[in-house]
């Protein structure tokens, strides 16, 4: 998907397609133009794909796809004068990746980035605490602990594994079309744009249950695709309004010189017809993305059997199985909560016992204490 959303890319840039996308977008509709996603799609697309390089165990072809996220972010924002709460996930996937490689002051620069958005919420404040008493950053450490309210508490050793939970949780949002059709003098004038709907989905957020210990770590919000989507149509929905208006003038002018003539006067009447069916909003979109992404970190002991769990807000809960982590090693959990349920892939750890299978328990009580002291659990 990335290499054909390149290809359509270049080949616009080139003008190879431009002219005969044009023609058609402008005396038929939006739809006949090739889809190369939104902007926000793509950004979207660098993220997945990032992901993909993460489960891979490459690092640095992520922060390459992280780079890619935050460049078509600041493009669309620089297009459309405006700022988008946006780009958490491609600085998380950034912030991690620098982890994996040793530079925890860049993935401290991430984490602030997503903390003056407004996302990450709890994974990241517990980061920020984390990496500037790692850092040694004294006065940093201070200013995070008046703002987040949070105890000193002890920093997870730098042989503590971890795993990190990274969820996209039901559909992105549809496109829906609102459409006029008027009569005026001399034939119909037909209007018709493109409203983004909200997506869909079956939970809030995901928690990482660890059933011996009796512990609960809740998801926090990382991106909100469908408040993106919404967003960025709005900020062309103006260029796409007068298009259409534009498209049914014209449509119309031609319909009623065909008319004037007796000779041309049927087709006239059949352009007409035409130009009701074919004046469509473009309702193209990558419907598979999911409606938000959401994160999770948790530490754990080292040298000790840890029993997972992942579970939805509605109860369902799927069992991840028992597994023993390596030292400093962190072990990936993607998930999608769909209509379907809620599916999880593993990447990482040692795996002991049976294989995991997926089930449907009752929730556990909560007691949210973190398995080493400090602010991350």
């Amino acid at each position: 998907a990335e290499e054909a959303a390149r290809d359509a890319e270049q080949r616009a840039l080139l003008g190879l397609d431009s002219i005969t996308d044009e023609v058609l977008s402008l005396m038929i509709n939006e739809g006949q133009a090739t889809y190369e996603g939104e902007g926000y799609e793509r950004v979207m697309l660098h993220a997945v794909l990032g992901m993909c390089y993460l489960t891979r165990g490459d690092p640095y072809e992520v922060l390459v796809e992280a780079r890619r996220v935050d460049e078509l972010l600041t493009g669309e924002q620089q297009l459309y004068e405006t700022e988008y709460r946006a780009g958490g996930i491609g600085h998380l996937l950034s912030a991690i990746a620098y982890e994996l490689v040793g530079k925890p002051d860049e993935a401290y620069i991430d984490y602030l980035r997503m903390y003056e958005k407004g996302l990450g919420e709890d994974l990241v404040e517990s980061a920020l605490l984390r990496l500037s008493r790692t850092l040694g950053r004294t006065d940093e450490l201070e200013h995070w602990r008046a703002q987040f309210g949070a105890e000193s508490g002890e920093v997870p050793s730098r042989d503590a594994p971890s795993i990190v939970l990274l969820g996209g949780l039901g559909m992105g949002p549809a496109k829906n079309e609102a459409r006029i059709d008027i009569p005026i003098d001399g034939g119909i004038f037909s209007w018709a744009i493109p409203q983004m709907g909200t997506g869909w989905s079956p939970t809030q957020g995901l928690e990482l249950v660890f059933p011996d210990h009796g512990v609960r770590l809740r998801s926090s919000l990382v991106e909100d695709v469908a408040t993106v989507a919404r967003k960025n149509l709005a900020d062309r929905i103006g260029w796409l309004a007068a298009r259409s208006a534009a498209r049914g003038l014209l449509k119309r002018e031609l319909a009623r010189n065909l008319k004037d003539d007796e000779d041309t006067e049927w087709l006239g009447y059949a352009l007409e017809i035409f130009n009701i069916a074919t004046e469509r909003a473009d309702l193209r979109a990558w419907r598979t993305l999911p409606q938000k992404w959401v994160g999770a970190r948790a530490f754990l002991p080292i040298d000790e059997p840890v029993a997972i769990e992942l579970a939805m807000d509605d109860g369902q809960t799927v069992s991840l199985g028992t597994y023993r982590l390596q030292p400093g090693e962190t072990m990936f959990v993607i998930a999608r909560a769909l209509g379907s349920g809620l599916h999880a892939h593993v990447v990482g750890g040692e795996v002991l016992g049976e294989d995991p299978i997926a089930t449907s328990t009752p929730s556990i009580p909560s007691d949210p204490q973190p398995l080493l002291p400090g602010p991350t659990p």
